[in-house]
């Protein structure tokens, strides 16, 4: 059996071990301490005028963009249905509901005119939505000009979720930086980590302040504890900083290196019929963080799951893509609006191994077995 090539796995090449060990060696390892400070100005560095509070992971930056937008119990966020259940699980921790609004064919995040029909209909019925929660899947950025427009005209703003897209960039500015708040997330299998982790940004001193408020348990400064709101345990500690900063010093590099990923799988499968990629639009840069890639049965003999199973025999991870919030039986109470766009993205969609440090004979591999499924189905 050869050995296994996995979907998305950290690349520790810099400085890792040496901060890390740098951290051990002092009294801070929890939050707080130089790394924590150092990790976080790394990004006000990239992101300027935005500057990143570092919580302990995505969906608690969510959680708290949420609650600075003001949303409480009984209010209402549109999210986008095609993305992790991470998005939206902090919408239901407020007490809050989530509408669903589809996806389009070009970037296969949030649909401008479904978003707007969504919007129409809620205000229809009594409820302006608190927030609009923008997803740049698989490090895609989204249509920003027009989901703009649409948040200035019905004065809803718009929390950017960037898990997935740092590195990326929307007709030259940084993804993450382009609502009203944005989040990153820093788990083990995104494009930079920090084991596990995420941040919160934004370029207003006030929304900074406040999230970093609310992520230290709510003590106010004072030198005892002294509480008059509930607070959270949510940020991000000094040996996870040191990882992330030696991470974030090598971030252009593996940007770099996972689109030569997602070229190489292009000029690998481009005699194929059938499997289709996700192209960026014009002014579009994609981090590709995830090479995924869309199988057309009727073409191909074959569907995802055949697939799937056929690099899984040959020790290769691949993943189905996020199946679309609205069919979860955990919202199954949120409202819908849109077609089928994504539900059908889902229904073909296959991620492919996409390390940063994948070498060219896996992509190999994992094309071969591609292509022996193609002669499987031939014969």
């Amino acid at each position: 059996m050869p050995n296994s090539i996995l979907l998305s796995s950290p690349l520790f090449e810099g400085n890792e071990q040496k901060y890390v060990e740098n951290v051990l060696k002092s009294p801070y390892i929890a939050a707080g301490g130089t790394f924590l400070d150092e990790f976080e100005k790394g990004f006000s560095v990239r992101l300027f005028p935005h500057n990143l509070v570092a919580l302990n992971s995505g969906t608690s930056a969510i959680h708290i963009a949420l609650m600075l937008l003001g949303v409480e119990a009984g209010d209402e966020v549109i999210c986008q249905s095609f993305t992790f259940c991470a998005s939206a699980n902090p919408i239901v921790y407020l007490g809050a509901l989530p509408v669903f609004v589809d996806s389009e064919e070009d970037t296969w995040n949030i649909c401008p005119e479904a978003l707007e029909i969504a919007i129409k209909d809620r205000l229809a019925k009594g409820k302006k939505p608190k927030a609009i929660i923008v997803v740049d899947l698989f490090g895609m950025p989204a249509k920003y000009d027009e989901l703009f427009a649409i948040s200035q005209h019905y004065g809803i703003p718009i929390l950017e979720d960037a898990a997935e897209s740092l590195g990326s960039l929307y007709k030259g500015q940084v993804c993450g930086s382009l609502g009203e708040i944005g989040i990153f997330s820093f788990n083990g299998n995104k494009i930079i980590t920090t084991g596990t982790g995420g941040g919160l940004i934004s370029d207003n001193p006030l929304i900074l302040e406040k999230a970093r408020f609310l992520a230290s348990q709510a003590r106010e400064k004072v030198h005892y504890f002294e509480h008059h709101t509930v607070g959270y345990n949510y940020r991000m500690g000094n040996v996870a900083a040191a990882i992330g900063k030696a991470q974030l010093e090598t971030l252009d590099q593996k940007v770099e290196q996972r689109r030569a990923v997602y070229d190489r799988y292009k000029v690998l499968l481009s005699e194929f019929e059938g499997i289709f990629f996700l192209e960026e639009p014009e002014g579009f840069k994609s981090n590709r963080w995830l090479t995924t890639v869309l199988i057309d049965p009727q073409i191909t003999g074959f569907d995802k799951e055949d697939l799937r199973s056929a690099l899984e025999k040959e020790n290769i991870e691949s993943r189905y893509l996020w199946k679309p919030l609205h069919l979860q039986v955990a919202f199954k109470d949120s409202p819908y609006y849109g077609g089928n766009v994504a539900l059908q993205i889902y229904g073909k969609g296959l991620c492919l191994p996409s390390s940063s440090h994948i070498s060219e004979e896996e992509q190999k591999q994992v094309v071969l077995t591609i292509a022996n499924q193609y002669q499987k189905v031939s014969d």
